[in-house]
């Protein structure tokens, strides 16, 4: 198994796993934490080091400092929970992390108008034209909080594979291609739909 199909796996069951405790003190707590978390490195909060850690393939662990696949969890793990606070993580139609839904795919359910898609695209060229992590995790972040506004869901598994795949050269142009082709693949989808219901 690829390392990028080892941290799909690995959120996906993180993120099932706190969808599961959403509803007790624990997993609010986790949550909490890990929204507490953001704008920072992995292994910074010794709050979060379980979260992020417990049960990662040795083969994704950097060795003194964080490994792109770490930055790619703790991006998904961080942005999941501020896109989730304040909707019902067990409820299907609450719940921000949904299948197959892209950062491009995502990113067009927040257009409503023309001038909107200039907005939307200025915003997805900060997070594509990224330099760092850090950098890439701050972008995301603000697309987030649109995501979040708008009750917009997200593949964070996804995205933490894309994210990986994002960090490494041979792989980068193929994500900014995919979600470009995402963005304008379902801006089309959702005019056809709208255009149908006239």
């Amino acid at each position: 198994m690829s390392k990028s199909d080892q941290i799909y796996k690995y959120i996906f069951s993180k993120i099932q796993h706190i969808r599961t405790i959403s509803d007790t003190g624990t997993g609010r707590e986790i949550m909490a934490n890990l929204r507490h978390g953001i704008g920072k490195k992995p292994g910074e909060i010794p709050e979060l080091w379980g979260m992020i850690f417990e049960g990662i393939p040795a083969e994704l662990t950097g060795y003194r400092e964080a490994s792109n696949a770490e930055w790619a969890v703790y991006t998904a793990l961080t942005l999941y929970a501020l896109h989730q606070q304040g909707n019902d993580a067990k409820e299907n139609d609450t719940c921000m992390n949904k299948n197959d839904i892209s950062v491009g795919r995502a990113a067009a359910r927040l257009v409503n108008d023309k001038e909107d898609i200039k907005r939307i695209l200025n915003r997805l060229n900060l997070v594509v034209t990224s330099v760092s992590p850090e950098d890439l995790a701050y972008h995301l972040r603000g697309l987030v909080q649109l995501l979040k506004s708008k009750k917009i869901a997200l593949d964070y598994a996804r995205l933490a594979k894309e994210l990986y795949q994002f960090y490494h050269q041979e792989y980068s142009e193929e994500i900014k291609l995919s979600w470009g082709r995402d963005f304008y693949g379902e801006l089309y989808k959702l005019n056809e739909k709208e255009n149908n219901n006239e």
